[in-house]
């Protein structure tokens, strides 16, 4: 039986690239592995031209392979690819996919020839860690228009398990201001949760689709995270960047105002540290949230490249990382984390989903910190977002949502500089004061 192919957001950004730039730009589809790059590839190949042609370079010919040594006679080329393949391919309604594409160096340097050459199209898919490390040797074309792909957003999990109402009546809530009332939020809240420790890998939802079994959901995930650290090993051979991935919720249970580096390994420097960050951010598996010195709309120009706080890009994955010291999470424990009843500060756990969120939908994550005027006591913001010509705090609680002492210090404090301001929580939505008291839930559809 053929797996399922879930419903993506990022086939209208495909589209666009198609109608728009495929005639200039080759489409390289970034994003952690397992995240569904390949699948949807082939599937917009399928609905959206005549023919396609997927070289996959971690399973494909030698023969394929060897046709990449010489590009000068792209005729001859391609005679030999539709010879190879079986595929007719066509001037103008043909698309060639470059799946792992990091595995071939010599054929993304290719495309560079290819796209000028503008009989066909081409999309390319692939680990980027690999890809940065592939490619001592060869030239980078700058005929690649990139575009990110990451785990299934909660409309998109809300699809997969066949849900095509919820999302709506979340957005009609939020337009109107008006809380969801106790039975319905409570099944808002549940549906979001499930969200949560499901994640959004594909293969992760296809397995509670298939099964039904949170247990083997975790199972999967495991395995997904098994092949991430093999990919750590790529950057580092010592290790040391599986373990810095490894203690991100221990690390955010802590309540630290940054990552603290001697978490991931005793005598950790933050340098060391640092020297991974690029690459662990490239493989799309982490997310980062950068302190603001000066938290404004130039957020970027005065963040502190040495002050950060680390999440997963995916909170699926994040819960499997939090109980990775059993050999399995059971499903006791993952009905306890459904039902909100396990007795845990789970706090962390939605500050990850919350950076997971604003992530997709496009911001770049800032936080802040300031101390009390009166006492040693630090304040902070969990998010800062930047909107128009003002900053949003966001503060994200999971219990105790009228107790925001940093948050009205921080709104004072900056208050002509500050938009919208938004408490995230679990308890229904309340306009009050200026302020947003917004179920997790309505994030995405801020």
């Amino acid at each position: 039986m053929d797996k399922p192919v879930f419903r993506r957001k990022i086939y209208d950004e495909i589209k666009e690239w198609k109608d728009n730039r495929s005639d200039r730009y080759a489409l390289l589809i970034k994003g952690a592995r397992r995240v569904g790059k390949s699948t949807i590839a082939e599937e917009f190949a399928k609905n959206e031209f005549r023919s396609f042609v997927k070289i996959d370079f971690a399973n494909t010919s030698k023969e394929i392979i060897d046709l990449f040594d010489d590009m000068h006679d792209l005729d001859f080329f391609f005679l030999q690819l539709q010879q190879f393949t079986g595929v007719i391919l066509f001037e103008n309604e043909s698309v060639i996919i470059f799946d792992e594409i990091q595995l071939c160096p010599k054929a993304r340097q290719a495309i560079k020839y290819l796209v000028a050459d503008g009989r066909y199209r081409y999309i390319e898919t692939g680990s980027l860690i690999s890809i940065k490390k592939n490619t001592t040797d060869i030239l980078i074309p700058s005929e690649e228009h990139k575009i990110s792909m990451y785990p299934m957003d909660f409309e998109e999990f809300l699809w997969a398990i066949n849900d095509d109402v919820t999302a709506n009546t979340i957005r009609t809530l939020l337009k109107n201001r008006k809380p969801a009332g106790e039975s319905l939020h409570r099944n808002l809240m549940k549906k979001f949760r499930l969200y949560m420790l499901v994640g959004g890998m594909p293969q992760a939802i296809e397995t509670y689709s298939d099964k039904n079994n949170l247990q083997l959901v975790d199972e999967t995930k495991r395995e997904i995270i098994e092949l991430y650290e093999e990919d750590f090993m790529k950057i580092d051979g010592t290790g040391l960047a599986g373990d810095i991935y490894d203690v991100i919720p221990a690390n955010l249970s802590g309540n630290a105002s940054r990552y603290v580096f001697s978490s991931a390994r005793e005598n950790t420097r933050a340098e060391q540290v640092s020297k991974l960050i690029p690459d662990m951010l490239s493989s799309y598996t982490v997310n980062i949230a950068y302190h603001a010195n000066d938290p404004g709309v130039g957020m970027s120009l005065n963040k502190d490249q040495d002050r950060y706080k680390l999440f997963t890009s995916d909170t699926g994955l994040f819960i499997t990382l939090a109980f990775k010291d059993k050999k399995y999470t059971e499903n006791l424990i993952y009905n306890k984390l459904l039902s909100d009843r396990l007795e845990a500060n789970l706090g962390y756990v939605y500050e990850n989903i919350v950076a997971q969120m604003l992530t997709v939908k496009g911001n770049k994550l800032f936080y802040y910190t300031m101390e009390s005027d009166t006492s040693n006591h630090l304040y902070e913001i969990d998010f800062l977002l930047s909107v128009g010509d003002k900053i949003c705090p966001v503060e994200v609680k999971s219990s105790n949502y009228r107790g925001h002492k940093s948050f009205d210090v921080f709104c004072s404090r900056f208050s002509h500089r500050i938009g919208d301001r938004y408490i995230v929580h679990t308890k229904d939505y309340k306009w009050e004061n200026g302020i947003h008291y917004m179920p997790v839930y309505m994030v995405p559809f801020i």
